[in-house]
């Protein structure tokens, strides 16, 4: 697949991800003598980001990483910085670090083993702290975002907590009756903004993004980026900032020195203390490219096409819904009962995973007039080809009994 993101030597890319990784430890030997310093213009000049960025070599991302990158972080790994409270970090963090981009793992849920080691974390520290058994506890960004969800689990025992869900088709439509009521027009587009980067047909699924007061998404999803990195953005800057500057005096800012670098982003969120995801966003673009990164959104909405036609064209299955996208939701025999079907999807989608074959996850959906749980298909995966789509939905096929 010629617009695959993984690399096309793999041995060229060994050897350069080893000239980083000696880079890398390098710097960390050599902390006492890598202080602080100042950003240079002509560096800074060279972070840009264009809209049609044409992708670069390997070697390039590498000089750019290890020469303009590295050489101009906070500082806090130096012996004698005493500011804000940083921590300094440890060599054994490039180890874990780098086992964790590779297994890329969402740790938000199902099973596998990041889940379990996080378990173990969380208990050690409820034993540390002296917490009950049946304490409760997830990893987040900082104390700031814990501190945001204490709150809100204090605000549930307190309150009748009512929650909903939607989703929207037509943004231009949205925005016209946001405008002419008042109202603040929030879109949740986790994954599929992205198709601002695709081909017609897809790109126009997306039509009016651009009016709404603030829109989410994620790059770890459509874009690649290892786990975890979305992004907020708000219209009206004064807005966003009036919701949440609020800075103690031992945070002011200065006009040089590392105090300065206004706006600081911990103004425009919950997190004081925020990681570096950033740096994989910027290097994901500049590796591949726009183009490319468009190219890709665009295959794997083809891929659900494929997927589609041939559900369509199986007579014992039936799409849920048109594929207009990425997604592919259908059932794998209508001639069964909707509750006879919803147990062989359920079915179908253990064994395939468990045999290792293909990973369907479930949904409810209507299928003729009757509430089916369907195989849902969300096809973001860059490697995916024809082959892969036509091994899946043959391997469904095996799975129900149709061939």
């Amino acid at each position: 697949m010629t617009d695959s993101l993984d690399p096309t030597d793999w041995d060229a890319f060994r050897a350069e991800a080893h000239r980083l990784l000696d880079s890398s430890l390098d710097r960390l030997e050599d902390a006492r003598n890598r202080p602080w310093q100042p950003v240079p213009q002509e560096v800074r000049a060279g972070y840009r980001l264009g809209d049609d960025e044409p992708g670069q070599t390997t070697a390039e991302i590498v000089d750019a990483l290890q020469d303009r990158m590295m050489p101009y972080a906070t500082g806090n790994t130096h012996p004698r910085f005493f500011g804000w409270v940083h921590g300094t970090g440890m060599a054994e963090g490039i180890l874990s670090e780098m086992v964790a981009a590779t297994m890329n793992a969402n740790c938000g849920g199902r099973d596998h083993g990041m889940v379990y080691v996080e378990r173990e974390v969380i208990d050690w520290t409820r034993r540390q702290m002296g917490f009950p058994e049946d304490t409760s506890g997830v990893l987040v960004t900082g104390t700031s975002q814990a501190t945001v969800i204490a709150l809100q689990a204090a605000r549930v025992r307190a309150l009748t907590h009512v929650r909903t869900t939607g989703q929207a088709d037509d943004l231009n439509a949205l925005a016209d009756i946001a405008g002419d009521q008042g109202l603040w027009l929030h879109i949740d587009a986790a994954f599929g903004a992205w198709t601002r980067l695709a081909a017609a047909p897809y790109r126009q699924l997306t039509d009016g993004i651009g009016r709404a007061d603030s829109m989410a998404c994620d790059f770890h999803k459509w874009m690649a980026v290892p786990y975890d990195c979305g992004i907020v953005l708000i219209r009206n800057e004064a807005e966003h900032s009036a919701a949440f500057a609020a800075r103690p005096a031992y945070l002011t800012g200065m006009d040089s020195g590392l105090a300065g670098g206004d706006p600081w982003f911990c103004d425009y969120g919950v997190d004081l203390s925020r990681g570096n995801r950033a740096l994989k966003v910027w290097t994901a673009i500049k590796a591949h490219g726009t183009a490319k990164l468009g190219r890709t959104v665009t295959a794997n909405c083809e891929r659900a096409a494929q997927m589609g036609a041939l559900v369509t064209a199986a007579p014992q299955m039936q799409l849920a819904a048109p594929v207009v996208s990425n997604l592919c939701v259908f059932t794998a025999d209508t001639r069964l009962s909707p509750d006879a079907q919803s147990r062989l999807n359920m079915r179908i989608s253990q064994d395939l995973q468990n045999a290792g074959v293909a990973v369907f996850s479930t949904t409810l959906a209507e299928i003729g007039g009757a509430s089916v749980t369907c195989l849902r298909a969300a096809i973001t995966n860059h490697r995916t080809t024809p082959e892969d789509v036509e091994i899946a939905i043959a391997a469904v096929a095996r799975a129900a009994g149709h061939a």
